[in-house]
């Protein structure tokens, strides 16, 4: 949850003809991952857990994604803390990706 706080943060100083572009889409990308968790814990079954991790792990490819071409754009730095969250995500849910695959 504190990926999609540091998103709205930094999201909240692009221009405004981004509203309903990047800043959107960012936006809703982080916010994907921690519902897509909840998800998959709430439909009881390991299978179903791994399928809505892999789409969380999608959408925060798709945050990096979007994140380098605001960075690319100009509108946050390349060093931007950020990037280390999204870093940590990914290896957290990699990590629990791995754990509850080893339970199939």
């Amino acid at each position: 949850m504190l990926l999609v706080q540091a998103v709205y943060d930094v999201s909240a100083n692009f221009p405004r003809e981004e509203v309903f572009g990047l800043t959107s889409q960012m936006r809703r990308a982080a916010i994907s991952i921690p519902s897509n968790i909840a998800e998959g814990v709430a439909r009881g079954t390991s299978k179903e857990y791994v399928h809505f991790l892999n789409i969380a792990r999608g959408s925060l490819s798709e945050l990096d994604t979007q994140l380098d071409i605001a960075s690319m754009l100009r509108y946050i730095p390349n060093d931007h803390a950020v990037f280390e969250q999204i870093n940590t995500v990914g290896r957290l849910l990699s990590g629990l990706h791995r754990k509850i695959s080893q339970s199939l």
